[in-house]
């Protein structure tokens, strides 16, 4: 049954889908090595209370493994696609993937 503004009522079930974790992969290209991006990627990751982790590639991108709700995955990749002041984010990757059991945020 729809609620008065004709979008589904939240319900037990629906509330564990917001809630439900999921994983996702990223791979940001650009200047974003030397400018803080993996620490940044961190502090968000942890306001939001996401795990995962940021790695330098050796060819200059970035690669970055999250796991948390829908809602605070999309928060994050649009921090990501911004960066830190001094980044230059010029193509950006994400696919969804099995959540693997990550607890915290790290740099590798």
């Amino acid at each position: 049954m729809a609620g008065l503004s004709g979008s589904p009522e939240l319900n037990s079930v629906n509330l564990r889908r917001m809630n439900e974790k999921i994983g996702r992969r990223y791979v940001i290209s650009g200047r974003v090595q030397g400018v803080g991006f993996r620490n940044f990627a961190q502090r968000a990751a942890r306001e939001l209370g996401i795990s995962g982790w940021a790695l330098n590639l050796d060819d200059g991108r970035v690669e970055v493994e999250a796991v948390g709700s829908k809602a605070k995955l999309d928060e994050f990749e649009a921090r990501l696609r911004k960066g830190p002041v001094g980044a230059d984010v010029r193509e950006f990757a994400a696919w969804e993937k099995w959540p693997n059991k990550i607890s915290g945020f790290q740099i590798r």
